[in-house]
């Protein structure tokens, strides 16, 4: 299992899901059972801000024969928007990692407290103790969980309407918040012996400008990695983004950014595969990752 010919091969790797410990709704032993199923070759978990389901899935990877790398995707503010870092193959039990991201968490209560507030302006009460209900742990709480109970409440259909009528900028359960700062988040992963990739480039609207600034200054803070290959990517995007990563040198990483069976658009393990002329990251992480057996 450790052949680096092995390794070569994969081309169904899933470095980009969720589980019930951050904003998706499986537990990790059910993604990691329900990674294997869909034939992913390469798995990582990467909820949110967090290590803690780190141990579970890893473990409950290996028991279904699937080779594991550790992951977490860090919420950053960068040109005053919120812009999403994928962490890879790092030493999850880091107190430094622990603390750094237990610090950008600790900002997620009071917003959640503020885009209640909000909501009950608009005669909508009991949004925080409802959206709780969805996570459990304050730190955790995010604009899904808001959204799942909206839906669940009867306030809308589905989890798209809640963000168009409430949760977007202008809307009246929106409130914007400062995370790690771009640096911090990378510094906080390359020191815990990982790989760090910039999650779904094409999501954040930036202008060619801005895009180009966040490219630099992540390169130069030692960043390594592009996705180009995402659940919410097109295909022209994916295009665009595997252009990109040849620009400026990044490896590619490839990720289906799962949530749920019943809100994911892309199925864990069903993307395309990454265009050969690229390099994909778990070549580089080679001695990161984890085998059933070793």
């Amino acid at each position: 299992m450790k052949s680096s010919t092995l390794i070569h091969a994969l081309s169904n790797a899933d470095l980009h899901c969720h589980s019930k410990v951050s904003d998706g709704t499986l537990e990790p032993e059910a993604l990691a059972a329900r990674a294997k199923a869909q034939g992913v070759e390469l798995w990582a978990l990467t909820d949110h801000d967090e290590v803690a389901g780190q141990q579970r899935a890893l473990e409950a990877a290996l028991a279904q024969g699937l080779p594991y790398l550790t992951g977490t995707e860090i919420s950053v503010t960068f040109a005053n928007k919120v812009v999403h870092i994928v962490g890879l193959g790092f030493d999850h039990t880091n107190e430094a990692l622990k603390a750094g991201l237990k610090a950008t968490r600790g900002g997620r209560e009071p917003r959640a407290r503020e885009m209640a507030e909000g909501l009950a302006k608009v005669g909508i009460e009991g949004a925080f103790e409802g959206a709780l209900h969805y996570v459990g742990n304050p730190e955790l709480i995010s604009r899904t969980h808001f959204a799942r109970w909206l839906v669940d409440a009867g306030h809308c259909s589905d989890v798209p309407e809640v963000f168009r009528r409430f949760l977007t900028e202008g809307k009246p359960g929106f409130v914007p918040h400062r995370w790690a700062t771009l640096r911090d988040a990378l510094r906080w992963v390359h020191d815990a012996g990982g790989m760090t990739v910039i999650a779904h480039p094409a999501r954040y609207g930036f202008t060619p400008t801005e895009e180009y600034a966040l490219f630099i200054e992540f390169q130069a803070h030692g960043g390594r990695g592009l996705e180009v290959v995402t659940g919410s990517h097109t295909a022209a995007e994916a295009v665009k983004y595997g252009d990109m990563a040849l620009e400026f040198n990044f490896l590619a990483s490839r990720g289906s950014d799962f949530h749920s069976p019943d809100e994911s658009h892309t199925e864990l393990g069903s993307l395309p595969n990454l265009p050969g002329k690229l390099n994909p990251v778990w070549l580089e992480l080679q001695h990161r990752i984890q085998y059933p057996g070793a």
